[in-house]
């Protein structure tokens, strides 16, 4: 009777042991998500001229879009589809800075990207259109973007040196002994010291705002925001996020059901856009936190690791108002030094790739000054002339080199 027993737990036993698996790696999966890099999102909103409400409204969007994009994705297919939002976006929007027509212009440019997700998805030219633009130049107009938000951190040192000192040793000796909580670990830090400088200084937090809610945005369509800021969204989302995201899920054995992911990202950052969210996506690097082995042996059960995900956003969402607020009341430039720790290896992996191949380096290295340079003309960023500068030189030494070799 007893053998019996022991029989019958350790069947009843194993399948709980077999979730177990795939629910941690879920939750493991939103919370490096989130916390490497909502510091950027932040950044980038507020840069394009949100309030403190309107930012902790575009984070709360984000994370309440993708995560009901993940759950119903990952239960459709049964696969560990993860989505993310992105965080090449949100650097490209922090170093585009205010549009034409301010923020309602930039929700506007929101929407106009999620537009284009969703087009992407059923005209296959446009998606062999984004395809074509080499990986080189791509590459290079995202390290450009990256570049000014990497200095942050050492801008910051000068003025808030007794907070951003201890940040940046926290992030770099984590990079050591445990990279992935790096960026989190980083954060703590900045938020005890936040915490300090309020309680010497005699500030107070604005209670109230930290109840997480959903101020919305009546769309303003400008040509310049469409150019400068949704466009260059849109290209960065795919060739950053996209592409890469299904590359990630294809080395692990998943065939990413291209059109319906394309469909349910670009519908979220359509009904994101109003209350403040930039673009969600298909996840890259997050990623393989929940589509490799370690997530759960058997393939086919993976996909309860990403609807884990998903739930797990669904409660950080809650902390966006909470985050904004001390945030706001930290010293100047805590913010952007977290923001720039969390981009620095995606700078580093954007100037390797960019600047990988020889036969496009010049031209890489030109997109990326451009785009580095922060330039407006016409009332548009600098990364849509970083693209056009690299892509105009790339035809050029080209064409230079193609007639060189028929002459010879």
């Amino acid at each position: 009777m007893s053998t019996t027993t022991t029989g019958e737990s350790a069947v009843e036993e194993a399948p709980v042991a077999g979730i177990g698996q795939p629910i941690g790696a879920g939750i493991v999966t939103a919370l490096v998500g989130f916390t490497s890099s909502f510091a950027v999102v932040l950044a980038g909103l507020t840069a394009m001229g949100a309030t403190a409400g309107q930012a902790a409204s575009g984070l709360l969007a984000v994370s309440v879009t993708q995560a009901v994009g993940m759950v119903v994705l990952s239960r459709r297919y049964r696969m560990p589809i993860t989505l993310a939002w992105s965080t090449p976006g949100a650097a490209l929007l922090a170093g585009t800075g205010a549009v034409a027509g301010g923020w309602a212009a930039a929700v506007g440019a929101f929407a106009i990207a999620g537009v284009l997700i969703v087009v992407t998805g059923f005209w296959q030219r446009l998606g062999a259109l984004i395809a074509a633009i080499p990986v080189e130049i791509a590459q290079a107009m995202l390290a450009g973007v990256l570049l000014p938000l990497c200095l942050a951190p050492v801008r910051a040192v000068t003025v808030s040196p007794a907070v951003v000192v201890p940040v940046i040793l926290t992030w770099l000796v984590l990079q050591r002994f445990a990279a992935r909580w790096a960026v989190l670990a980083a954060f703590a830090v900045a938020a005890v010291g936040a915490g300090i400088d309020i309680v010497v200084t005699h500030r107070s937090l604005d209670v109230s705002a930290m109840i997480p809610r959903v101020e919305l945005t009546v769309p303003h369509w400008s040509w310049q925001a469409l150019i400068g800021v949704a466009v260059p969204l849109y290209i960065v989302t795919m060739a950053a996020q996209n592409i890469p995201g299904t590359a990630v899920m294809k080395s692990f054995g998943y065939q990413v059901p291209w059109r319906s992911a394309l469909t349910v990202t670009g519908l979220g950052t359509i009904l994101g856009a109003p209350a403040g969210g930039h673009a969600i996506n298909l996840a890259a690097i997050s990623a393989a936190l929940s589509a490799a082995p370690a997530a759960h042996p058997d393939p086919k059960r993976r996909w309860i690791a990403a609807t884990t995900a998903g739930c797990v956003y669904l409660v950080l969402a809650l902390a966006s108002g909470a985050l904004v607020t001390v945030v706001a009341a930290a010293p100047r430039g805590v913010l952007e030094t977290v923001a720039g720790l969390a981009l620095i290896a995606t700078l580093a992996g954007a100037l390797t790739a960019a600047l990988s191949t020889a036969e496009h380096r010049s031209a890489a290295a030109i997109t990326f000054v451009v785009a580095a340079s922060g330039v407006t003309v016409l009332g548009i960023g600098g990364a849509f002339w970083a693209l056009v500068a690299g892509l105009v030189v790339r035809w050029w030494l080209r064409s230079t080199t193609a007639t060189a070799a028929t002459k010879s």
